[in-house]
């Protein structure tokens, strides 16, 4: 294979146009069992408002919620605003996210297969603790084993999707994560819907049931090709050869392939990756890796997601009115997630980002309109009005599903050059997971405190993260992924932040190539 002379992003040249290959059953196959690891994501965040919701599971964990939901003088704002209850949901995360740190080192060091079967076994144990849990430890215990199997789940799967699949469909196979997490939370809410009538254990059955999607990870986890470039970056190049053959469809990836060897060399000379991913040259991915992840949390859409029948409860639909509008939103959510699938390698991801924004801040601010004119503390929507909230929150939620929600993933894990990826990819969950635990957990208190407000703050930051995305964010349609950093070097701004890529001005790199190896010659 042809050599090169290395660049800062581990890349000699630009290979793209040499890349072969077609798109196999094997890369469908494995795109698929991977992107299970969405599902079990999905489905917690769909299974904890049902729950939270029915009275069963109230009046035995949380009775002080039960009492005050029944009480009618209570404001339908705030008649569950309790930071226990709230704990219960937010949980998860903050364990999400303590885990997802420490999936980053196994998922370099052992593979993204690792991860996922990690992953996938300990949320298996958090479901099972939760569904036989008799008292509210017992419950929390397993809420933290969910969160580490979300932190293993959502650091290794994007990242093993993005590195799978071809350049020129990586989009739209990358999003049979957000894919399977729409699902995850359609199931979710139809199974809300059918063990509210399991009086009075339906809870346990839907808090057991996350189990499957779990098994199915875990499973899949040991079936798994490994990706070609965790193979190479681990020292096993003609493995990740054959792998990558198989992946493509031909004997010819020799471009392909040298373009990872070259990028692994890079890769293997930093031993500190999060040390590395904070010099100047690795800012502008930095910044989308902190970026993409926080304001896909602040459009509001997990707070709809999360506490979709609690909700529509506080806007006076009754239980089964209410369970029947999240479904409704679950449903538009996996079909919006089709349309991106379909539009994302060919429209490219700002025009699908930009378009969701403005939708999204125009359904936001409808709804807080309706709703501080016609509902008030305890008075309840007409039915006319009523339908008119859940058409344009499912609208809401369609703009989500096209564009902040799968990109939201998508972005981030396809950005980073191979020596800092799981890094970032840790990063960028990591800071999901913070900003998904901080709402989950001030969302009831908030909505008690802003009422119908609540939509105008979250337009006001989807409005901020548009302007964001028009005038930072490069498009990164069908460019390869050991060359994307090439492309910040274009970007009107970012190539005023990035230091000089001459290799003999290159001092920062060269420099944190000398640390790594005087440092290992100590050793």
């Amino acid at each position: 294979m042809a050599g090169g002379s290395f660049g800062p992003t581990g890349v000699a040249k630009e290979r793209a146009e040499q890349y072969q290959g077609k798109v196999t059953g094997y890369v469908i196959i494995a795109c698929l069992v991977a992107a299970i690891g969405g599902s079990i994501f999905g489905y917690d965040v769909g299974i904890s408002g049902g729950v939270t919701s029915m009275d069963e599971f109230l009046e035995e964990f949380f009775h002080s919620v039960y009492e005050k939901k029944k009480h009618a003088h209570e404001s339908n704002y705030c008649k569950y605003d309790d930071q226990g209850l709230a704990a219960f949901t937010s949980s998860l995360y903050l364990a999400g996210l303590v885990s997802t740190l420490v999936a980053s080192p196994i998922t370099r060091n052992y593979g993204r297969r690792a991860s996922i079967v990690c992953g996938g076994i300990s949320f298996f144990l958090g479901a099972a603790l939760n569904a036989g849990a008799v008292n509210l430890a017992m419950l929390l215990a397993g809420r933290i084993l969910l969160g580490i199997g979300i932190g293993f789940g959502n650091q290794a799967v994007p990242l093993y999707l993005s590195e799978v699949a071809p350049t020129h469909l990586r989009g739209g196979l990358n999003m049979m994560f957000q894919l399977a997490t729409t699902l995850g939370i359609f199931t979710a809410n139809m199974v809300n819907f059918g063990t509210q009538k399991l009086k009075p254990w339906g809870w346990r059955l839907s808090l057991g049931l996350a189990a499957f999607p779990a098994l199915l990870m875990t499973l899949g986890g040991f079936l798994l090709p490994e990706t070609p470039n965790s193979l190479v970056e681990r020292g096993l190049t003609e493995r990740g050869r054959r792998v990558l053959e198989k992946l493509r469809g031909t004997k010819n990836v020799n471009a392909e392939l040298q373009d990872m060897v070259d990028a692994s060399e890079l890769a293997n000379s930093i031993k500190h990756p999060f040390r590395n991913i904070l010099q100047k040259r690795h800012r502008p991915q930095l910044v989308m890796a902190i970026c993409m992840p926080m304001f896909q949390i602040l459009t509001g859409i997990n707070s709809i997601l999360f506490y979709a029948p609690v909700l529509f409860q506080t806007m006076g639909f009754g239980g089964n009115a209410s369970l029947y509008s999240s479904a409704l939103t679950g449903a538009v959510l996996v079909l919006s997630t089709l349309v991106s699938i379909a539009l994302v390698d060919r429209l490219g991801r700002r025009a699908l980002l930009i378009s969701g924004g403005l939708q999204m801040i125009i359904c936001q601010v409808i709804v807080a309109v309706i709703l501080g004119v016609k509902f008030g503390d305890n008075q309840e929507l007409s039915k006319g009005y009523s339908i008119v909230v859940v058409i344009f929150i499912c609208l809401f939620v369609i703009a989500f599903g096209w564009s902040w929600g799968p990109l939201g993933w998508t972005i981030p894990s396809e950005i980073f050059p191979l020596e800092t990826r799981s890094a970032g990819q840790s990063i960028t969950v990591a800071v999901n997971l913070l900003f998904t635990f901080i709402i989950a957990q001030a969302f009831l208190s908030l909505l008690c405190a802003f009422k119908f407000g609540i939509f105008l703050f979250f337009a006001g930051w989807v409005s901020v993260m548009t302007i964001f995305v028009y005038f930072l964010l490069p498009e990164t349609k069908g460019v390869p992924i050991e060359e994307m950093t090439l492309l910040w070097k274009k970007h009107w701004f970012w190539k005023k932040i990035l230091p000089e890529t001459n290799p003999e001005t290159n001092h920062e790199a060269e420099a944190e190539r000398n640390n790594e190896t005087n440092t290992n010659s100590s050793v």
